[in-house]
Parts: C-alpha cells; structure tokens; sequence
C-alpha cells in the first residue's frame, strides 16, 4: 500500500503540476503591477498546494486555532519533522512568507512557484546567507506581512525537539512583533523526512497556540526563546 500511495501522489504530481505552474505563471503576470507582496500568488499556492495533502481520502489534516493568527506583521514558528510539513502549514491559508532552504528553490516547478511567490531562501551554515534572510524578513515585517521559520533549522527526530535557532525570536525582540507557535503533529505519519516514500494512511493536526508577546522579554531573546519552546514541549506532551 505505502508504494501504491506514493505511485498515485508522484504521478497526480507529474500530472497537475505544470498546469498548477501554467496556471502561477499566468496569474503573476496579470497580478504584478498591482500585487507587490504576490498575496494573490501564496493564496493560490496555498489552496493547490493542498489539493496533494487531501487527495487520498485516508489523509486526514485538521486545523485548529486559525483564528489567533494576526492580520499583520508576526513570526509564526513551527516545528520541523518532514517535508510534508510544507503542505501542511499551507492549511493555515493565511498570508506569510516561509523560510525555506535555497537548494528547493532550484528545483523545477516547485522551485520556480517559491520564487514567483518571493519565499525567503537560506543556506544553512553561511552566514552571508543568513544575514540576507533575516534582512528579507525584516523588510516583509515592515510591510506587514508574516513571515514563518521552523527554528529548529532541520527536521528532528522521534518526535523530540532540536534546540532553537535565535533567529526568528531575534526579529521578533527588534520588530517589536508578537511570535506565534503552530505546532505540527502526525506529518511523519504522511512522510518520513524528505521522503520519497508516503503512507497510506495519515492523521495530520495543525495547531495554532496563543501569541506570545516580546515586550514582557525586553532584549532578551534566549527568554523570549525559551518561552516560546515551553509551550511547544506542553502541547506535544
């Protein structure tokens, strides 16, 4: 069964995937002049995206908390154990760009989607690299969008937490923006890493817990980090 699920999703990929990017394509050059932030674009990529995730009717995700997610500037922060996590914050159908490794936005179609869509790219360990995201994701703060970070950096593992990044609870101390966990549960169940294989069956539960502030914090972003982090170990306890 798990190679028949994975034949049916790559080759339903193969299939759609370059009209979803036809479809991208058309859709950015009508909306460019008009639509700088590419809004028009991440809520197409959104609701494709996540035509994969529901195509089998024995791939269950659920959302919840919707609704605490700010309609402006905020660092929305996920944990990370799978590809699959991609597709399954797209499920929030809110506005915000994601930090993603530079090597996807290289690939065909998805990378040319992600690019169209201006996601943030980082190579991890440069710290050139670095430097750029956290000024990209400064400038899309200042222009009241989100912006999302998985802060463990790369995918843990038995369902246990990496240590985290100071990064995104660094833009939240300067920008002076809340930090708002969406905490991702059963994605290993879809995908195991970067896959290529996937189950038959999954139940994927997309979290969105309360906002927490940076101003109780002052400069201190370990604080500001370390609370955050709690709330992720309660809930997945």
């Amino acid at each position: 069964m798990k190679y028949l699920a994975t034949g049916l999703l790559w080759l339903v990929f193969a299939v759609f995937a370059p009209f979803e990017v036809l479809i991208g394509v058309l859709l950015f050059l009508v909306s460019a002049p008009f639509d700088r932030d590419r809004r028009l674009m991440h809520a197409f990529v959104c609701r494709w995206t996540h035509l994969y995730i529901r195509f089998l009717p024995t791939w269950r995700v659920r959302v919840e908390g919707r609704e605490r997610i700010p309609h402006g500037a905020c660092v929305l922060v996920a944990n990370h154990q799978s590809m699959a996590d991609v597709l399954a914050v797209m499920a929030l159908y809110r506005q915000f760009k994601f930090v993603s490794k530079a090597s996807l936005f290289k690939l065909p179609l998805v990378g040319w989607m992600m690019r169209l869509s201006r996601y943030v790219a980082l190579v991890r360990g440069k710290t050139r690299s670095t430097h750029k995201m956290m000024e990209d994701c400064r400038m899309w703060l200042h222009r009241g969008m989100p912006v999302l970070i998985f802060p463990e950096g790369t995918y843990s593992t038995g369902g246990k937490l990496l240590p985290f990044k100071r990064g995104a609870f660094q833009l939240a101390v300067e920008e002076k923006v809340p930090v708002v966990p969406v905490v991702l549960r059963g994605t290993t169940g879809l995908m195991e890493g970067d896959g290529p294989w996937v189950n038959p069956r999954c139940d994927i539960r997309v979290t969105v817990l309360p906002q927490v502030s940076p101003a109780p914090f002052g400069e201190d972003v370990e604080a500001l980090s370390a609370a955050v982090r709690a709330q992720f170990e309660k809930e997945l306890a």
